[in-house]
């Protein structure tokens, strides 16, 4: 049986084996602590990461609903501004339409002045006219009846009462 111990003593793969085994040993602790203080760096890297992503989905959350509001408050003012616009134009269309009336009626009582004038002119016209032909005919009238000695009396009775009539 020495014999079988003497060679698994001498046979290589149990030095590789052993060799192996006291690298674990010794080597074991100081390479599970590398490698798990490796991964737990790893780990909170990831879970980092994972924390900084939902801190940055909170924060576009939020932005997103600041946003809405505002687009909401922004709907309703440019409805409010539409509707003050409308009254707006509403109230200056009637001004427009008050301004127009008066605009016309201004004009038309202009129209009827002027002609109220034009009528007055006429008539005058034709009273002057009337005048003139009614003074011609009596002249003609008289210089036909009257006689030189009827027409000096006539004036001479004229100059006396025409102090009496001027007073």
């Amino acid at each position: 049986m020495e014999a079988e111990h003497t060679s698994l003593l001498a046979t290589p793969h149990l030095w590789v084996n052993i060799a192996l085994l006291v690298f674990i040993v010794v080597a074991g602790p100081k390479l599970w602590k590398a490698l798990a203080s490796t991964l737990d760096q790893r780990s909170l890297r990831i879970k980092n990461s994972l924390d900084e992503a939902q801190k940055l989905r909170d924060e576009a959350q939020a932005l997103l609903n600041e946003y809405q509001r505002r687009q909401k408050e922004a709907a309703k003012e440019a409805e409010g501004i539409i509707a003050a616009a409308k009254e707006l134009a509403t109230h200056h269309t009637q001004e427009a339409m008050a301004a127009l009336e008066a605009s016309m009626a201004r004009r038309e009582k202009l129209a009827l002045e002027k002609i109220a004038q034009a009528e007055a002119h006429a008539a005058a016209e034709v009273r002057r006219e009337a005048v003139e032909v009614a003074t011609a005919a009596t002249r003609k009238l008289l210089a036909q009846t009257l006689t030189d000695e009827r027409s000096t009396a006539l004036v001479d009775q004229s100059i006396k009462e025409l102090d009496r009539k001027l007073h």
